[in-house]
């Protein structure tokens, strides 16, 4: 019974799931020299792109032609924002929906990006069964614009939760094992190509609050922040050797990190963004860093990564749970408020191929 216990990990009930799926194509300089300009282009693309929609039933999804990023995030009202690289979206599943098409007029874009948000209820139950209806969509789109291009698709899937819900008063917990999607997906009939690629992390940020600067004051009265990032640093990935998490960034810099798989992409970054790559099939330990001395942060972002090792065969639910004490003993080290704060953590889900 407790080993079973501990290949769970007790969420509260009150946790927002989400899921979207990405898919890029490049579409080739033959088609794109078949319309008068490149607007034309992506005005035939989007129309065929929603009416495959509809018909499959997809009421949330948006075209993108900008070479912008796009990041989701919950929130009880629909809008988009935009800055230099990034598209973001916030919205409710359960409320909200679109059909949008973004780009600059007159340019055309390195990469057009099609993303999919998945709406209604029972997110995580009905993934199976989202990712199928958007198979089907980009399916009918080939056929409907007589394209042959390769897209690259992929599935986000992430919990989101207040670590300190137990402690505000929401005590109902649900039990997850946490397995990983291509077993998820191939139980439910939802093909996904032998050649793919999964990513399981978990991300939490610590705002640097009023109180969390008087406490470390001593840390900050230099010039510089050195002494007080080096601090935070060393604490943390103190806490994940002893918890034996071996895969962990610590992002203070002011760029959102993102995680990726160093068999496809590379450690890069950008003014908004910090790319980072992680060897998941390795069992070395692969710690990374990101902060300026000469800057004070709002937010302190953290990562933590799951091996190819840590995917039991039952799921993720005990390598979560490691990393829930992991955290637990941090917001300790820091003296967080578990009354006063929400730490949110959010554990990510991926899977990605061609087709």
């Amino acid at each position: 019974m407790a080993s079973s216990s501990s290949n769970r990990v007790y969420i509260p009930t009150n946790a927002r799931n989400n899921q979207y799926i990405l898919a890029e194509f490049k579409p080739s300089d033959e088609f794109v020299s078949s319309f008068d300009n490149i607007d034309s282009c992506y005005e035939r693309i989007a129309r065929k792109l929603f009416l495959a929609c509809e018909e499959n039933g997809l009421y949330n999804v948006h075209m993108i032609a900008n070479d912008k990023l796009p990041i989701t995030r919950f929130h009880e009202e629909s809008y988009c924002l935009q800055t230099e690289k990034q598209m973001l979206f916030f919205y409710n599943p359960k409320y909200h929906e679109a059909h949008k098409s973004y780009w600059q007029q007159g340019e055309r874009a390195k990469k057009v990006r099609l993303l999919f948000l998945a709406t209604g209820d029972e997110l995580r139950a009905n993934a199976a069964n989202f990712h199928n209806k958007v198979q089907k969509t980009l399916h009918d789109l080939k056929v409907n614009l007589g394209v042959e291009d390769t897209f690259k698709i992929r599935d986000h899937q992430h919990l989101t939760y207040d670590l300190f819900a137990r402690v505000k008063g929401h005590k109902e917990t649900y039990g997850y094992k946490l397995r990983s999607l291509y077993p998820r997906y191939e139980a439910r009939k939802c093909e996904i190509p032998a050649e793919h690629t999964e990513m399981t992390y978990v991300t939490f940020n610590i705002p640097v609050t009023r109180a969390l600067k008087t406490q470390f004051q001593h840390l900050l009265e230099d010039e510089h922040y050195t002494q007080f990032y080096s601090f935070i640093e060393d604490k943390f990935f103190s806490a994940c050797g002893y918890k034996q998490i071996s895969q962990a960034a610590f992002i203070a810099d002011g760029r959102l990190p993102l995680v990726r798989n160093s068999k496809i992409d590379k450690s890069a970054q950008n003014s908004e963004l910090q790319k980072l790559s992680f060897d998941i099939c390795s069992e070395e330990t692969q710690y990374k860093a990101h902060w300026d001395k000469n800057q004070l942060v709002d937010t302190l972002h953290f990562v933590v990564v799951a091996k190819a090792s840590d995917n039991k065969d039952v799921g993720y639910g005990k390598f979560m749970n490691n990393v829930e004490s992991m955290i637990r003993g941090l917001s300790q080290t820091l003296e967080l408020s578990a009354q006063r704060q929400a730490l949110n953590v959010r554990f990510f889900q991926h899977i990605s191929y061609n087709a």
